[in-house]
């Protein structure tokens, strides 16, 4: 049986946003998901704007995994950029999915990998800042 994926997914995982890493970054976040095998790695720059809030200045990612798992490493750095950080902290799976005009339900892991990645990489900066 072959897996429908959204024009969106297709995008993402062909031509990804944000792939690559950041050089000293405020904060990074990594997790995986030993039954598939994938591994997800977010950059966060973090800078405060002009009302002293914590902006997500830049994120990249690297990631290894399947179509779904690349597409929404992507859609999360798409998401998060800009963001104060509890804006950030706020991204779900399902807005990853969503943005992504939805993912095939044997797929959706990848999706909360993505937002767990996320938030892993604002925990590790805001752990470092106090």
């Amino acid at each position: 049986m072959a897996l429908q994926y959204s024009k969106k997914v297709l995008e993402h995982f062909t031509k990804p946003h944000n792939q690559g890493t950041i050089k000293n970054p405020s904060g990074v976040g990594m997790v995986g998901n030993p039954v598939c095998g994938d591994l997800m790695k977010i950059y966060i720059k973090v800078k405060k704007d002009k009302n002293r809030k914590e902006v997500i200045d830049d994120i990249k990612f690297e990631t290894l995994g399947c179509a779904s798992a690349i597409a929404t490493s992507s859609m999360i750095t798409d998401l998060a950029r800009g963001k104060t950080l509890d804006e950030a902290m706020k991204i779900t799976r399902d807005d990853v999915a969503d943005a992504l005009e939805g993912l095939p339900p044997i797929k959706m892991h990848c999706s909360n990998l993505a937002d767990e990645a996320l938030h892993e990489a604002i925990k590790n900066y805001r752990s470092q800042s106090k």
